[in-house]
């Protein structure tokens, strides 16, 4: 996450919906506890990487298999701090 935390998501994950607004991920996310501006560049830097398993099969020709597939990209994040007061 560049932060130094490792998120590991299993399954789909849910889709965003309108109605959640800006509340957390119901089944995996991160949350940044610092801003970004003490990193080199302002930003921190990640990577995202996502693994497909697929499992297939043609009956009809006696055939099937198993194979995986990897995609990574890396990303930046703009965190800044946000102060409220009551």
């Amino acid at each position: 996450m560049g932060d130094g935390a490792t998120v590991t998501c299993h399954g789909p994950g849910m889709p965003y919906a309108k109605s959640q607004g800006a509340t957390s991920s119901p089944d995996c996310g991160h949350l940044y506890e610092r801003p970004s501006s003490v990193q080199p560049g302002g930003r921190f830097k990640g990577t995202g990487t996502a693994t497909w398993t697929v499992t297939w099969a043609a009956p009809a020709l006696n055939e099937g298999g198993q194979f995986t597939e990897t995609r990574a990209t890396e990303f930046t994040a703009d965190v800044h701090e946000v102060q409220v007061v009551n």
